[in-house]
């Protein structure tokens, strides 16, 4: 009997139909991202877990996909660790490299190594593919692609509306009609004091942004689980809503 293939689940296969449109998606990108001074970059599909843990706050972690080193990846470890089913511990032995969870980090690391090379304020764009641990679902992949925009060495707000303007460009050349929604970080800083909860500001800041995705029973809920205060909950409740 014929074995059936198949790809991992949370992936696809794009047809040369599918290619034809995706790739005037990403040229129209390049095109609006080079009009306003930005140089593409590329970074590796793997990074050091040293550079990703730890980024992303605890859900994030667990979302990452870990590489095993290669060889008898398990040739160092005894039987007495292997019995104790230390995930973590064995993960730290056993796998020092893992797939970028986005752009974001990697880019940071590209900045600091290559400091020296780079003329600053740098505008930098990236297409690239990320990976996600996460449970496939409709719409929700374990592998897709980020375009990413960002300026670093410089402090003037007039960068924060050029990115604006990047995103309407975009949209307006796809003929998309879009509502463009702004947040800022100060802002749910001052939410987390607010609610006497500041060192949960990842979590909370985490929980937030699933409410339309979730529901706002399911936020609360995560929010409890996470140690935030039933009366802190109740306290962000007109704020998050």
């Amino acid at each position: 009997m014929a074995q059936q293939t198949s790809i991992p689940k949370g992936t696809r296969d794009f047809t040369p139909e599918e290619m034809v449109k995706r790739n005037y998606i990403f040229d129209t990108i390049r095109s609006v991202f080079r009009l306003y001074g930005f140089q593409q970059i590329e970074t590796p599909a793997m990074e050091n877990l040293s550079t990703l843990m730890g980024k992303y706050g605890e859900e994030g972690d667990k979302l990452l996909f870990k590489i095993l080193n290669s060889g008898d990846f398990i040739g160092k470890i005894d039987s007495e660790e292997l019995l104790q089913k230390n995930s973590i511990k064995l993960t730290n032995k056993i796998s020092e490299k893992g797939l970028r969870y986005d752009l974001t980090v990697p880019f940071a690391r590209f900045v600091v190594q290559n400091r020296d090379k780079i003329t600053f304020p740098f505008k930098r764009f990236q297409i690239q593919p990320v990976w996600r641990a996460d449970r496939p679902q409709k719409g929700r992949y374990r592998e897709f692609f980020q375009c990413d925009a960002d300026v670093v060495g410089s402090n003037s707000l007039l960068n924060e509306v050029e990115l604006i303007q990047i995103i309407n460009e975009v949209f307006r050349r796809l003929q998309i009609n879009v509502l463009i929604k702004l947040n800022n970080r100060k802002i749910l800083s001052g939410i987390a004091e607010y609610i006497g909860e500041p060192d949960h500001i990842v979590d909370i800041t985490v929980a937030i942004d699933k409410l339309d995705k979730i529901g706002l029973e399911n936020v609360n809920a995560e929010l409890l689980a996470k140690g935030i205060s039933n009366a802190a909950v109740e306290k962000l409740q007109p704020i998050c809503c």
